[in-house]
C-alpha cells in the first residue's frame, strides 16, 4: 500500500480462589457507536484491533475472527530448509519447533520493535527486526482474512510511555497492509474495551513492559501512566538464575524455561510441588523448583505495588478510594496463580485495595483496540491522508 494514515489515541504517544478475581472481558468487541462500516469511495472497511506483544500477538477483527500466536519469526536458513519447508517464512509455534532449521526473531523488545529507539532503519539488525515486525503484522491480518478490496483500518497497542520514535516503527511496521492506523496504550485498550473508563487503575502484564494506567473519564495523560520492564521476559531471567543455583549441572534454555513459567507460574504460600525434568550429562533428571518459581514470580509484585501507589498518591484525593479500589489486571502475566490475591495483599501497605483479573487475558488489549476502531468515525481516519 502506498500510504497509511496515523493517529495517536494517547497522548503520550478453575478453583475457587484462582476464580474469585476474574472479571470478563467482553468477548468479541460490541460498538457503541458503530461507525459505517463502507468508506467515502464505496470500498468496505475491516476494522481490526491489534496487541502486537513482546510474546504474543493477538488480533481481532470486526469480521468476526480472533486469532493468536507467539511473536516468533522464522526464515530458512539454506536451500535444504527452504526446501524442507516450502515457504518464505514460517511463524509462532511452528517457527520455534523448527528453530534449529530458521534464522529466528523475535522483532519486539520491551513492547516495541528492537533498535527502534533511533528512529532509523540503517544499521542491518534494524531493518531485519522491522521487516520481521512487518512479516507479523502481515500475518495476522492475513489470519482475520478481509475480503479482496476490502480497507483495512487497524488499532494498534503499544506501551503506555512508548516514545514517539517508537510508535513511528510500529506504524511503519504496518504500511503495507493497513489502509490507516491508530496507535494507542496498551492499558487504555484494555480499559476501553471493558467499558471501564473512569476511576479504574489498568495493569497490563506482558512479556516486554508492565503498563499501568489509571482511567479517569477522559483521555490519560503522561501522568496517567507508568511502564515498567520488571515484566514476563524479566521473570524468566529470574528463573534462569534460580535454575542455575537449584538444578545444579543440568542443561536447559530460555524456551525451556519459559515453558516452565507458562505451565507453573505462581505465587501463594501453598501449592503442589513443581518438578521439572532437565537432562543432565543426556540423561533425564528430575528437580524440585517449587521455591525458586515462586521467589522469582515474586519478584515483579513490589514494582508494580510501588508504581500503583505512585498513581494513586498523585490522583484526586477525592476519588483515590475509588481507584485503589478498581483495578485490573490483564496480559498474559495475569495468568500467574495467585498474583491478584498477591497484589491486594500487598495493597496493605497503601490502604487496601481491590484487584480483579480479566477472564481473557489472550484478547483483553485486542478486543479494546477493535472497540476503539468500531467507534472512530470513519471521517477521523479518513482526514489524515
Amino acid at each position: 500500500m502506498d500510504h497509511i494514515n496515523e493517529q495517536q489515541v494517547d497522548s503520550t504517544g478453575g478453583n475457587a480462589e484462582r476464580n474469585r478475581d476474574r472479571i470478563v472481558s467482553g468477548g468479541s468487541a460490541q460498538p457503541i457507536n458503530e461507525g459505517p462500516m463502507m468508506a467515502h469511495d464505496g470500498r468496505g472497511i475491516v476494522y481490526v484491533g491489534i496487541d502486537l506483544g513482546t510474546s504474543r500477538t493477538s488480533i481481532c477483527a470486526s469480521n468476526g475472527v480472533r486469532a493468536s500466536f507467539e511473536s516468533y519469526v522464522g526464515y530458512p536458513r539454506d536451500v535444504v530448509s527452504r526446501k524442507l519447508f516450502k515457504r518464505d517464512v514460517l511463524f509462532g509455534r511452528e517457527a520455534l519447533e523448527n528453530r534449529l532449521s530458521l534464522e529466528m526473531f523475535r522483532p519486539l523488545e520491551q513492547g516495541v520493535i528492537k533498535f527502534s529507539e533511533d528512529g532509523t532503519v540503517e544499521t542491518e539488525d534494524a531493518e531485519r527486526n522491522l521487516e520481521a515486525a512487518r512479516a507479523l503484522v502481515r500475518h495476522a491480518v492475513e489470519l482475520a482474512a478481509p475480503r479482496p478490496g476490502e480497507l483495512v483500518y487497524g488499532v494498534i497497542g503499544c506501551p503506555a510511555q512508548a516514545s514517539i520514535k517508537n510508535k513511528q516503527a510500529l506504524v511503519e511496521s504496518a504500511r503495507e497492509v493497513l489502509d490507516s492506523v491508530v496507535i494507542c496504550s496498551e492499558p487504555f485498550s484494555v480499559a476501553y474495551g471493558l467499558d471501564m473508563l473512569t476511576d479504574t487503575l489498568v495493569i497490563d502484564i506482558g512479556a516486554g513492559t508492565v503498563d499501568l494506567c489509571r482511567m479517569k473519564g477522559a483521555m490519560p495523560d503522561e501522568t496517567d501512566q507508568i511502564t515498567l520492564t520488571t515484566a514476563g521476559d524479566f521473570v524468566d531471567g529470574e528463573l534462569e538464575k534460580r535454575f542455575r543455583t537449584a538444578c545444579g549441572d543440568a542443561s536447559f534454555t530460555k524456551n525451556m524455561i519459559k515453558s516452565v513459567k507458562e505451565r507453573f507460574a505462581f505465587v501463594t504460600d501453598a501449592i503442589e510441588p513443581v518438578k521439572v525434568t532437565f537432562p543432565v550429562n543426556g540423561r533425564p533428571t528430575e528437580f524440585d523448583v517449587t521455591e525458586e518459581i515462586r521467589a522469582g514470580c515474586r519478584e515483579i509484585i513490589p514494582p508494580m505495588v510501588d508504581a500503583v501507589g505512585s498513581l494513586i498518591g498523585t490522583f484526586d484525593p477525592e476519588f483515590q478510594a475509588k481507584l485503589r479500589n478498581n483495578v485490573i489486571v490483564a496480559g498474559g502475566g495475569s495468568q500467574i496463580h495467585g498474583l491478584g490475591r498477591a497484589l491486594e495483599e500487598a495493597l496493605g501497605e497503601l490502604g487496601g485495595g481491590t484487584v480483579h483479573t480479566v477472564e481473557e487475558p489472550t484478547y483483553a488489549g485486542a478486543n479494546g483496540a477493535l472497540q476503539i476502531a468500531y467507534d472512530m468515525p470513519v471521517e477521523t481516519w479518513e482526514q489524515l491522508k
